[in-house]
């Protein structure tokens, strides 16, 4: 293990989603704005794309931890988060009630929808929202594509019941384009989308996970030459920054070096078969946030709010240990739930951040939702 040699806390460049290594880098704060906005105002359908390995799940998740955050303090969530949606009609209809945690005995569709539609309608009464996450969704057929539309119509006269978020490769898009898809497709609400890092935002990502890893070294660990060849093999890619810093370090430990040289670095890209090219290529994509060009100044105060809340909820993971251990067997939102309300309580100065930077992210919305008027 190189975080001894390295003086680490743990890995840092592991291939999770852990929202403790969550970097806002400005395509990742737009669309984590979109989406806790687009959510928050119920505005019922968010489409979010990206390449491969820009981050989409990881902002899904950290997405969900601040909605989670929000909950505690009153505005309960929720959730059903589809990881492979890979399945019939009949089967995704079932995984939303067991992600739901509905009990429904019956089998029958009717049955299940009713079951869903009572969820619905109680999550509502009681002032929370319910939320449907669907990652992968570039692998949807157009059948549970227009499933998924069906269960959209499910609202009252003020607002939608069922806030549904896709998350996909950027193909997603073309996929909506088809024409018997419109009726989806005129449905969606707020767009995002991500894109892989600049140069300076790979330095900035590199030097954020390690900190959130433990180092304090005075001297980097990737040099700035490293760091310009990591971010030309990898083209900007975070999964794929992760899969090299962490062979730099696995190799430069066994190798006793104190920081990654170009050697190394070399060494560890053709293990990779990086140096082959093998890199997905770039979309050439911009991130938005929904709103953009009206109330730029909310846009302004969202963001900062946002990263207020991301940079206290990675001080309140690393300075209180969480009543239960994470199991591999847990879902995300269960996951995210033990996280929550294990520390929730225990730091009350995190606490009083969170609250904070949550009552003026709500507000920050309201002031943009009175300066633009939506169809």
């Amino acid at each position: 293990m190189y975080t001894t040699y390295y003086n680490l806390r743990e890995e840092p460049f592991r291939l999770t989603s852990d929202p403790r290594f969550f970097h806002l880098a400005e395509p990742h704060a737009a669309a984590l704005a979109t989406l806790v906005e687009a959510v928050m105002r119920r505005k019922g359908f968010l489409l979010m794309t990206g390449p491969i390995g820009t981050g989409k799940t990881t902002v899904v998740h950290t997405a969900l931890q601040i909605l989670t955050e929000r909950a505690a303090t009153g505005h309960p969530i929720s959730s059903a988060f589809i990881l492979n949606p890979t399945l019939s009609r009949e089967e995704f209809l079932e995984m939303i009630l067991t992600e739901f945690e509905i009990p429904c005995t019956a089998t029958s569709k009717p049955a299940r929808l009713s079951a869903l539609q009572r969820m619905l309608l109680e999550t509502q009464r009681k002032g929370g929202t319910s939320l449907l996450l669907v990652d992968e969704a570039h692998l949807l057929t157009p059948e549970l594509l227009e499933e998924i539309r069906l269960l959209s119509n499910a609202d009252t006269y003020q607002e939608k019941l069922l806030q549904i978020v896709l998350c996909g490769q950027p193909e997603l898009l073309g996929i909506l384009g088809k024409p018997e898809l419109r009726a989806l497709r005129q449905r969606v609400a707020s767009t995002c989308s991500l894109r892989p890092l600049s140069f300076p935002e790979v330095r900035a990502y590199i030097s954020e996970r390690l900190h959130s890893a433990g180092f304090r070294g005075a001297t980097s660990l990737f040099p700035t030459p490293v760091l310009e060849a990591i971010f030309r093999l990898t083209e900007g890619v975070p999964r794929l920054i992760n899969l090299l810093c962490d062979a730099c370090l696995a190799l430069g430990c066994r190798a006793r070096r104190p920081v990654v040289d170009l050697n190394i670095l070399e060494d560890a890209a053709t293990d990779l078969g990086l140096n082959e090219k093998n890199v997905e290529p770039v979309v050439g994509q911009t991130s938005v946030v929904a709103g953009n060009g009206a109330g730029g100044r909310e846009n302004a105060v969202i963001c900062s709010a946002l990263d207020l809340l991301v940079q206290a909820m990675k001080r309140r993971r690393t300075l209180v240990p969480e009543a239960n251990q994470i199991r591999p067997d847990m879902s995300v939102k269960e996951q995210v739930a033990v996280t929550v309300n294990a520390n929730h309580g225990k730091d009350s100065d995190g606490d009083q951040v969170i609250q904070t930077a949550v009552n003026v992210l709500i507000e920050a919305i309201k002031l943009r939702r009175s300066s633009t008027v939506e169809l």
